[in-house]
Order: structure tokens, then sequence, then C-alpha cells
């Protein structure tokens, strides 16, 4: 049993306690009593709120399920009636732009690639604020964007050869984003600063300068004989670094070191998908490493090889002016913090009724409290610039939903005597009811706004669900070209540009998935910036500086002004599901396989979700590609499962076998990671193995579980596991 604590009539677990008492509160101008007996007036006003909204929710989705048991026939008229008529679509406000002040300028003003990491793990949290400066030259010649063919081999020591194609890739480069007037970055032997503009001498000896002066910005070092060049495109900078008696500087005739990019703007610490958090001992971790970063002295100590190497995070980069004064830049992504959804309560605090309090509402009190240290410095390492604290908010079910999360900032705002709308709110555009309503969503927070997005996982895992008895899903690969997610996808940018988020929010889409492939990102992932996305979601800083170069080839904001003129994608492909029109065309060898490829991807993330406490990770598939994976993909996989079961494409029994083979593959997958429990050494190891039973769950109840969410059953899993560990401890 955990030990608590009574403040204003809540039961609070000690550690979480401890840790307001002792680091979350001292440095800021609230008591202990104020603090708590705050959030347990928002707790008491806004717990019977949060219920309604659920209950709502469930409702909804009983109209959309009977509706789909007696209406065989599809007629999307006919169901946008339908759907009308129950409020799950609601008029759309008359045409208006976001009112969002003081808005952090990563957000409002730039262009560029956006980390999600899990802030539960202190060194990805580092890694990934560290992002905003990235090497070019190790991005290139660490990853497959340069092939290893005519003796380019990575190796284990430096490969010259690798080297200098590294030094032209970067270079042709600098001639796209920072053109010569004449010649060519790749001939230039001298960098140096003259009369206030950059003078590049070529190898012939002539003199050169930049196409567009006003792209250079300042210098470190002397103006002659600089060490550093800062330029910038597009709203990002570009570092150019020169040492020509560094190894990789003597190999350059210019003696270019390396070349920095600005990469990850933003960053968003994620409290939600990339975290298992479920319980206090979990919430404090969560909590301890945002503050510290908050703070700005969070620390992390790891072993690599024989050393031990400390991570805290960068300070400011200074640099010469071009009129000689001082010129200071973030040295540090921009970062949000993103709080769970309205659904899951956790037992860390419990109210006057006895019941676990939702963790939403923990999540705003807590992060925002943790933000104050931060909107209280006067100097040091700081995150704001407009005195704000940007919270990205997920899983909201249409505006009604929004509506509710604005007047929990507010309440949050009040308890901690800030200003009002100094939380902004980004909107997760991942729910169904979200999409078809996303005017009135945008509008519900039209003083907050920061941040819209897409994310065709949860998307599609709901899209999944709310049409779990409409019939049978496509297969996986197919539903991606389906008319509805283009539809998703464009009308996600047409109705930020037409609420007025360009210059002033970002407009984010999707994640690449797959952190070993850089040179198919590097082929495909531009089509995100092209669509109008001022931000999109990349798996590592590595990824973050590869992916800025689509910014350099791209002006985001001279795309939206262009996209903004044509009409807003089809609210009828939007509504119209991914389903099969003749699903008895599936041969048994495509069941088996569609069937294999998600339950191996469900397994791979189950077990160290349960096992491990690892919310987040790469997990190979069924073909050992190594895959971001978080719960959003977990929902997807699952809840295809659960709708091929539903119709009898699948039985329980073929399931189970299936489940039961591919734990075998995945235990011979994870066979040198040392804390990697097996699960199917006998049939009995598959019963006692916990994450194998709740991996099962997820399909064989998934057609039950609220939006299709892999959370209830997963907490759940996860603290059974923590208490049987806990009394063979004991």
């Amino acid at each position: 049993m955990a030990h608590t604590l009574t403040h204003s009539g809540l039961s609070v677990d000690t550690q979480l306690a401890n840790f307001v008492k002792t680091q979350l509160l001292p440095g800021t101008h609230l008591s202990e009593q104020q603090f708590w007996q705050s959030f347990a007036n928002i707790v008491q006003t806004l717990t019977p709120q949060n219920n309604a909204l659920l209950a709502k929710r469930e409702q909804l989705q009983q109209q959309i399920d009977d509706y789909h048991k007696t209406n065989k026939t599809w007629d999307s008229a006919q169901y946008q009636a339908f759907l009308t008529d129950i409020g799950y679509l609601v008029p759309e406000p008359a045409d208006f732009a976001i009112e969002t002040q003081n808005v952090e300028p990563e957000i409002a003003l730039s262009a560029g690639p956006q980390l999600v990491v899990p802030v539960s793990n202190a060194r990805f949290a580092l890694n990934a604020a560290n992002a905003r400066w990235g090497s070019l030259y190790d991005a290139l010649y660490g990853t497959d964007v340069l092939s290893e063919d005519d003796g380019a081999e990575k190796g284990t020591t430096y490969n010259p050869v690798r080297g200098f194609k590294v030094m032209a890739y970067a270079r042709q480069f600098l001639d796209k984003a920072l053109p010569l007037k004449n010649g060519s970055h790749i001939e230039s032997t001298n960098y140096s600063i003259v009369e206030g503009a950059l003078s590049i001498t070529l190898r012939d000896s002539s003199h050169t300068q930049l196409k567009n002066p006003e792209q250079l910005i300042g210098y470190q070092g002397e103006a002659q004989n600089p060490s550093a060049i800062l330029l910038k495109n597009n709203g990002l900078h570009v570092e150019l670094q020169i040492d020509h008696h560094h190894p990789i500087g003597q190999a350059d005739k210019a003696g270019l070191k390396d070349v920095l990019l600005e990469a990850a703007l933003t960053t968003i610490m994620d409290c939600e998908d990339s975290v298992a958090a479920v319980d206090a001992e979990d919430k404090v971790q969560v909590y301890k490493n945002w503050l510290g970063l908050m703070q700005g002295n969070l620390v992390e100590s790891f072993k690599k090889g024989d050393k031990t190497i400390e991570r805290t995070l960068q300070s400011d980069r200074q640099y010469t002016a071009l009129d000689g004064s001082s010129l200071t830049l973030k040295g540090r992504s921009m970062m949000f913090v993103r709080n769970v959804g309205h659904l899951m309560t956790n037992p860390a605090i419990t109210d006057i009724y006895g019941q676990p309090v939702f963790e939403g509402i923990m999540d705003a009190m807590f992060s925002a409290t943790a933000a104050l240290h931060d909107l209280n410095k006067k100097t040091g390492i700081k995150n704001t610039s407009a005195q704000s604290i940007n919270i990205v908010k997920p899983k909201m079910h249409g505006p009604e939903e929004v509506a509710f999360t604005n007047t929990l900032f507010s309440m949050v705002e009040e308890a901690l005597s800030l200003p009002k709308n100094t939380l902004k709110m980004g909107i997760m555009d991942e729910e169904r009811r979200t999409s078809v309503n996303l005017k009135a969503c945008i509008h519900a927070a039209k003083a907050r706004a920061v941040f819209i997005n897409t994310g065709f996982l949860d998307r599609t895992g709901d899209e999944i669900h709310t049409s779990m008895h409409a019939g049978v899903a496509l297969p996986k690969a197919a539903i991606k070209a389906q008319p509805w997610i283009k539809a998703y996808e464009d009308r996600n940018v047409d109705t930020g540009l037409a609420c007025g988020l360009s210059g002033k929010a970002q407009i984010g889409k999707g994640m690449w998935p797959m952190p070993d492939k850089m040179a198919l990102m590097m082929e495909q992932k531009l089509a995100h910036v092209q669509s109008g996305a001022n931000t999109a979601w990349v798996p590592s800083p590595t990824a973050a500086t590869l992916h800025a170069m689509h910014y350099h080839d791209v002006d985001v904001f001279t795309e939206q002004k262009e996209i903004a003129k044509r009409d807003i994608a089809s609210l009828t492909d939007l509504l119209t599901p991914p389903l099969m029109a003749q699903p008895q065309t599936l041969s048994k060898e495509d069941i088996q396989s569609e069937l294999e490829n998600n339950a191996q991807g469900i397994l791979g993330y189950v077990v160290r979700w349960i096992d491990q406490g690892i919310g987040c990770s790469k997990v190979p598939d069924i073909n050992h590609i190594g895959l971001m994976e978080d719960r959003a993909t977990l929902r997807i996989s699952s809840q295809h499962m659960a709708n091929w079961l539903q119709h009898g494409v699948c039985t329980q029994q073929q399931i189970e076998s299936i489940m039961a083979k591919m734990a075998k593959v995945v235990d011979g997958q994870n066979e040198h990671d040392s804390a990697y429990k097996p699960m199917a050494q006998s049939e009995e190891s598959l019963k006692n193995s916990i994450a194998y039973q709740a991996a099962l769950a997820l399909v064989l109840e998934g057609a039950m579980q609220p939006s299709g969410y892999t959370e209830p059953l997963l907490h759940s899993y996860r603290l059974k596991y923590k208490a049987r560990h806990h009394n063979l401890a004991e």
C-alpha cells in the first residue's frame, strides 16, 4: 500500500507530496497550503465536467455504432445528416483569426523541425533540448544519406573518402541555400569578412560575395580571420566553422571543419504517448525532469565505453554582429510540454470521494507550476522569450473538450497568479471529432492557440474505432492511399490558414518513423514542407539536422500564401471510412501476413512498456527494420486487429495462435537485451507473462476500449506488473 498525506481533502502519495514541498514549490511564491487548496478547488470544480465529457464520447459512439448496425449501405449525405442530428458535427463559426498574444518567435515566425521525446528520460530530453544546433557533417557521415559505395564505408575509424563525400554534399547544400554571385562554394579556398560583407576566395584566386548579401549575420573571432561565420536563409541560421588546424579543417582548402545548422527550433517534452507513467513514482520522475529543464539545471550522467559523460543544457551562442555589437542566439530548442488527455486518472492523488484524480488536470497544474521557475528567471538558461507556457493538449474530442481545456488553463492561471492566457494551447488534431470540427475547436481556444498538427497513426486508430461496425478496415498500407487521409492532411492546413495561424502559430505534420532510413526521409519528408506545414516531427537530433535542409529548400510562409488560395478539402472525403468494398477478396496469405505484422509490432512495443516501463523506443518490425513506436502505433495496430476480429475476417483462436508465434519472434529480436524477459519460453510462460497478456487483451478487448485507446489496459497491466515485482522484492 502506498503511503499518503492529506492536503485540502486530497489524499496524496508521499513521494509526490514530498516532491511538491521540497522541489516544485521552493523558488515560487506559492506555499504548500496555497498550492494544494487551489488544486483541490480545480479538481472539485472540473471533475464532474470531465466525467460528463467522457460520458458524451461514449453516448455518441453508441449512436454511431447503432447507425452502422442498422445502415449497411453507405450513403455519405445521410451519414453527415445523422452526425449533425446527434451533435457530432457542429455548426462552423463565422470566419475569424486567432488572437493569441505573446507567442514564442520559434512558434510564430520560424519554420523548422520539431522533436518529441519522453520527458521521463532525462538523457533523451537533454539531447532534444540541445538539438537546436546540429552538425551537418556528423549527420551526413553517420547515416545512409550518403552511400558507402566506392570506398566510402563508415567503418569504425574516420574514413577520409567518406569525409570527402560529406564535404562535397555540404558545399552543394551551401550553393542552394547561400548562393554566391559567381562561382561555387565547392571552389572556395578562404572565407573572410571585409567591410561588412562576406568575401570568398575561389580556386583561381578570384573573389566573390554572397548573391544575397543580407544573408550574412555575424561571426566569431576576427573579421579577417573568423573562426565561425553566421548566415541565415528562410529564417534559419547556418554556421560555417573554420579551423585550419582541426583534423577535418586541415583536409579542406578553406579550413571548413563543419557546417552547423539551426535544426530543432522546438521540442515537445512529452508526458503522454511516449511515456509509461502509471503511479506516483512515475509521475514524480516526469515532473522532476520537466522542473529541471525549467530551472535549467537538469543533469544526466551516463557511461559511454570507459568514459562517464555528463549531459547538461547548452548555453546560448555568442557572435559579433556586423556593426560590431554583440549578438546572442538561443542555444536550445524552445520547449513545449505535452500533457495527457482527458481520459485517464492516476492513483497518485485521490479526491474527497476517494477517486483517483484526472491526470490531465494534474499535468496542467504541475507542469505550469514547474514553468514558473522559467518565467521568473532574469538571467541564465531560459526557455521562454515571450513569458508564455506552451502546453500541447492531445486527444481532445471536438470543441467542447477544447473549451474545457481552456477553462482548466484559466483556473490554473488564477491559482498561480499568472496573467490571462499565459498558458498557450497546442491542439492535436488526431481524433475524428476534432478533425471534422477543427475550425470550431480552434475558435474555442482562439486566444491561446499556438499549434495544430496531424497524426496519421492516432487519427487512423480513432477512424477505425469510430467506424468499427461500418465494415472491414482495409489493410494498413492501403489505408494511407484512401481519399480520407489526403482530405485530413489538406483540411488541417486549409483550416489553420483560414483561422490566421500563419505567422502566429505552428501548423505541424507527423513523425518520420524510421530513424535508420534517413536517405528515404530526405526523399519523402520534403512533402511536409511543401504541404504548408511550418514544422514536422522527426525521431532524433540527427534527423532534425537533416530535415532542416528541407526548410532551406522551401520557404514555408510563401507556400502558405499560395495554399490559402485553394478550396478547403472535402468534408465528404474526410468522413468516408477506409473500408474494404469486398473483404472476401482477401486471401488466407494476405490475412495471415497482415495479422502477423500487427501482432509482432504490438508485442514488440508492449513487452517493453509493461516489463521495463519504456513508453517510446526503436522497435524492430517483422522485417527487422527499426521503427519508432509509441502508443499511437499501438492504437492503430490493435484497433485494426480488433476490427478484423469483429467482422469475422479472423477468429480469436487464429489471433491467439499468431500472437504466440510472434512472441517467439520478439523474444529472438530482444535476446541481446539484458533487461528483457522472454515471453514465449513455454506455454506456461505465455500465461504468466503480464506483457503478453496485455498485448492479447489490447486486441481481444479492443472494440470495447474507450475510443480505441490503449492507455486503460496498459496502465492496468503495468500496475499489475509493478505490484507483482514489488511483492517479490519484499
